[in-house]
Formats: C-alpha cells, structure tokens, sequence
C-alpha cells in the first residue's frame, strides 16, 4: 500500500471523522486503501463504502466484509448508496490528491518528469485524454482552462504555442507537450510552470472540479445531522471550492439568511483555520507539501 500512495494527514483527517463504531461511512477516494483501513480499524459493526474510478486501485482492497468497493467516480455518491439502500451515513472523505502510483508511472502522463503518452485520464477506460485535448481544443478553450485552472499568467501566449506546435508536430507524448510550450516556458521556475501547465490539463481531462462540485452539493442530502466531512485538497482552487461551500453553504459566496436574518448554513467548521502537514511529515512524504484539510460538521439546515 505505501509504495502505491502514502496517505497524507492520516491520524489527523480520519480524527477529524470523529468515528462512530457502528456508523457508515464513505471513502469517496480509496487509491491505496491508507485512509479506508484506518477507518476500518476503528469500526466495529460500521460499514464503509469505498469510491474509486481507477482500476489500479482494486489490488488494494482488504478482505474485510464490513467495505463495499465500488469501482465509481465519486460524483455519483448518491445514486450509487440509494442502489445499496443506504439512506445516509454518518461522514465522507476525500483525499482529492493524484496517487503517487499514478504520478509515478509514465504510461499515464500525470508528470512532466517521465516520459510517456500524454493521458492523464484517472479513469483509463474514459474517453477523452490529454492527447484529445490539445489536438482538438481551440485556441480560445486552451486559454480558458489555463487561465482558470492553471492560474497561468501568459495563458493566451500558452494556448497559442500549442495550436501553432500542433500544425507541425503531432503532441501525443509527455516529451512532446513539453516540447511545443517550451517557447513560452520562463527559464526560472520552469517546474512549477509545468506543473501548472499538467495540472491545468489534468482538471479538464477529469472535470475534477465539476466532481467536486457534485460531491458537495450532495454531501447535504448524504451526511445525517452531526456527521463529518472531511475533505483533503492540494490547490488553491479546489480549496476555495471547499471553504466557501463550509462557509457559505453554496459556491455564490453569499450566506443565506431566514426572514429573521439567522444564518441557515449545511456545514459548521469544526477547525477554523485549515490543517497543514506538519514538518516532520513533509519530510518523509514531500508531495504532502501542499496538502490543505478542512473538516465540517453537518448541521440539521438544509
């Protein structure tokens, strides 16, 4: 399990949980199994309910009757617990990170680091790639997605690169993309400009927003009153998404008050301020680096 992905805030985001021995619970993102075994090693007669698209991550599940693994995107959580007769459970995790396993085989192409076919799809009986992506995106698409999900400053100059590139050069390879935006890659920080650049691409190929999006909005109807969210993100983005939907129970960024102008928020905040790795953790696990934790607790507004 650790050599497929090490889990990030362990003790901290299962805690976080507040565990009760005889509830459900789900795992909306079960990869290596780090977070599900802890989780089930402090149940009893519980049940967890494991969520995971990437066929990978089957070699991983424990022979323990109390999970059910459904090899699923998250996004349908809840049609997939009415279909178990599930009517709610008592919390939701989610470790929105890419595995190390999936970083680390070039087959993939998650990483600017390893050659490989341009992929990047965490599901790999999906569709649409990477590969589709840049051949058939349009300049004007290409600049939306890094500028919203790459933060990328000179996206209108990246997005133009590529469609020039392509009309020379197929980019099917990790090497090859890396390659085609080189002419618009600064010669100081070329990494992290990469990595927005994968990362960019990456979100899009997966709708990862969008499943997040879906996630939360259904956590409302999932969680029952006093049950935990719990969710473990790795860029700004996806953080935001989740501290204003803590905060304001919808992505508007506006509370929603009653006719006494009370406020009628889902979640509360069980920690106010976000949860970071600790030194020590970083240095035994660096991709832990930019992992951010928040936990919410449900309230009985809908």
């Amino acid at each position: 399990m650790s050599s497929y992905h090490i889990p990030v805030l362990l003790n901290e985001s299962v805690d976080g949980l507040n565990i009760n021995p005889r509830g459900n619970y789900v795992d909306v993102t079960f990869g290596g199994g780090g977070h599900s075994r802890e989780i089930l090693g402090r149940l009893e007669d519980g049940r967890l309910i494991a969520f995971d698209q990437d066929p990978d991550a089957t070699a991983n599940i424990p022979d323990d009757p109390r999970l059910i693994f459904l090899r699923q995107n998250f996004s349908f959580l809840s049609n997939n617990l009415k279909y178990l007769g599930i009517d709610s459970v008592d919390g939701i995790i989610a470790d929105l990170g890419v595995s190390s396993h999936q970083f680390d085989r070039p087959e993939r192409g998650f990483s600017f680091r390893m050659k490989g076919d341009l992929d990047m799809r965490m599901n790999p009986d999906a569709a649409f790639s990477a590969r589709e992506l840049v051949t058939e995106y349009s300049e004007q698409e290409l600049i939306r997605i890094f500028s919203a999900y790459g933060e990328i400053r000179n996206a209108r100059t990246l997005g133009r690169c590529i469609i020039e590139n392509r009309k020379r050069k197929e980019i099917i390879s990790t090497e090859d993309l890396i390659e085609a935006v080189a002419g618009c890659t600064p010669r100081h920080g070329e990494y992290k400009y990469l990595a927005k650049v994968f990362q960019a691409l990456r979100i899009e190929v997966n709708k990862e927003l969008n499943g997040l999006e879906q996630l939360l909005i259904q956590s409302v109807d999932v969680i029952k009153e006093g049950g935990r969210l719990v969710i473990l993100s790795y860029h700004s983005l996806e953080d935001r998404m989740v501290k204003n939907f803590i905060r304001y129970g919808d992505f508007s960024m506006e509370k929603e008050s009653d006719i006494y102008g009370g406020r009628k928020l889902p979640f509360k905040a069980v920690n106010r301020k976000v949860i970071l790795p600790g030194p020590g953790e970083t240095d035994r696990n660096p991709r832990a680096r930019s992992a951010r934790l928040r936990i919410a607790e449900r309230t009985g507004n809908k």
